[in-house]
């Protein structure tokens, strides 16, 4: 098997290490209830999407 002869710089190492890193989902704000929603999707708050009612809200109890 081989193995490597010279020792691989920190720079080299972390170019490969830079897509390893886990970013976060990006939100927009709904226009109907002001709550943070994914883009391209109901509100899982109020239950709207591009202004008209998709989907009945969730009632909190």
């Amino acid at each position: 098997m081989p193995n490597p002869v010279k020792r691989h710089s920190k720079s080299r190492r972390n170019k490969r290490r830079s897509h390893d890193f886990l970013t976060p989902p990006i939100t927009s704000l709904c226009p109907q209830c002001n709550e943070p929603k994914l883009p391209h999707q109901a509100c899982p708050h109020c239950g709207t999407y591009k202004g008209r009612e998709v989907r009945a809200a969730e009632k909190a109890s």
